[in-house]
């Protein structure tokens, strides 16, 4: 299929390769029509029965059943689902059946999820009639089946990130340059110049010198904004050497203020040059905005970025017993004895904004 294809268009070609009578490529079609874009049915078959029915009434729920169960083989696996537990069972009838554990991941899904997703392993094993070891083979298979089997048809172009900035380390020094492939190549035509500076004085030539000093001062601000860019972007890169060096653990709290202030210009001026203008550093390409972050105060008079907490946060969990997650008060302690105080709340925050679910959704066999 093509890159740009949709799942849509994907399933529609699939309807078409698929013998079906008439009326029911009218139903699939409404069916197709439904499913969204992760691959779950968005209405009850009651509904699409309703957009279908015609005034003699000559099509049944039954039929649409029966249409869907069709789709529901159709690629990828699990599509047309509507819920994820009909999606997890879709999956585990399409592997075969000689595959080990695959009974009780069918009855694990089918009955259990609640139990599951709450991380009850105990019930689990009673109600599954299982150990430890044989819950985990059964969970990672489990594991393996995709909850959003439309992802894997995706519409979207991919995007490419042209960087504005360069910043490289030559020597022990940071250089920062601007991308010479995303500055404006604008020059005025010289020998037009001269024709115009020749001319007499009349309207027409005095249009054209009018023109010809806008072309100039707009060439002149295209100079400036550029070099406003490089100013700025030189300007975070002193501020923040550790985190090229380090990482975001080092990111140094920086707000507009303390730039504007180093640049001699306005916030708003230094909010709009680093809004969608991107660095490429030996880290890796961010936008500008990314190097800004609030303070929190330490216990030493400090004070630490809100991006080098989460690095934290982040490391503490990826460091932690997955049969005894850590809290967000756990993490809020660790993080005070290494002089950080952060409350609790301020934890789950941040957790979330970095799409970390909760201790008691981490937790995992062992």
């Amino acid at each position: 299929r093509a890159d740009d294809e949709s799942l849509r268009d994907h399933l529609s070609w699939q309807m078409e390769m698929t013998h079906f009578s008439d009326a029911d490529r009218v139903i699939a079609s409404s069916i197709i029509d439904s499913i969204s874009v992760d691959g779950y049915l968005g209405a009850t078959l009651e509904e699409i029965l309703e957009g279908l029915q015609t005034p003699d009434g000559d099509v049944e729920l039954d039929e649409l059943e029966a249409v869907l169960r069709q789709i529901q083989n159709f690629d990828p696996p699990g599509v047309g689902a509507r819920d994820p537990a009909e999606c997890l069972a879709i999956q585990l009838r399409q592997l075969p059946q000689d595959t080990p554990w695959r009974a009780q991941a069918m009855e694990l899904v089918q009955e259990h999820l609640g139990i599951w997703a709450s991380r009850d392993y105990n019930a689990l094993q009673k109600r599954l009639r299982v150990n430890r070891d044989e819950l985990q083979c059964i969970v990672d298979l489990v594991q393996s089946l995709n909850p959003r089997p439309g992802n894997q048809v995706d519409s979207s172009a991919a995007e490419y990130i042209v960087p504005d900035v360069i910043v490289s380390q030559r020597n022990g020094t940071w250089r920062v340059e601007l991308n010479p492939d995303t500055v404006p190549k604008v020059r005025v035509n010289s020998e037009y110049a001269k024709l115009i500076r020749r001319g007499d004085d009349s309207a027409g030539n005095e249009s054209m010198r009018k023109h010809l000093n806008e072309a100039r001062w707009f060439i002149k601000s295209l100079k400036s904004r550029s070099e406003t860019l490089l100013k700025v972007a030189t300007c975070i890169v002193e501020r923040q050497q550790a985190f090229l060096e380090h990482g975001d653990e080092a990111m140094k709290p920086m707000v507009l203020h303390d730039v504007a202030e180093a640049v001699s210009m306005h916030e708003s001026t230094i909010s709009r040059v680093t809004t969608r203008k991107y660095m490429h550093t030996p880290r890796g390409i961010y936008e500008l905005k990314y190097f800004f972050s609030s303070q929190v105060p330490t216990d030493s008079g400090g004070a630490a970025s809100s991006t080098a907490i989460r690095a934290l946060i982040k490391k503490l969990i990826a460091g932690e017993n997955p049969g005894k997650p850590l809290s967000d008060s756990k993490l809020a302690g660790k993080l005070s004895e290494s002089g950080i105080k952060v409350a609790r709340r301020t934890i789950a925050k941040y957790r979330e904004s970095m799409a970390i679910p909760p201790s008691s959704e981490r937790k995992q066999l062992v």
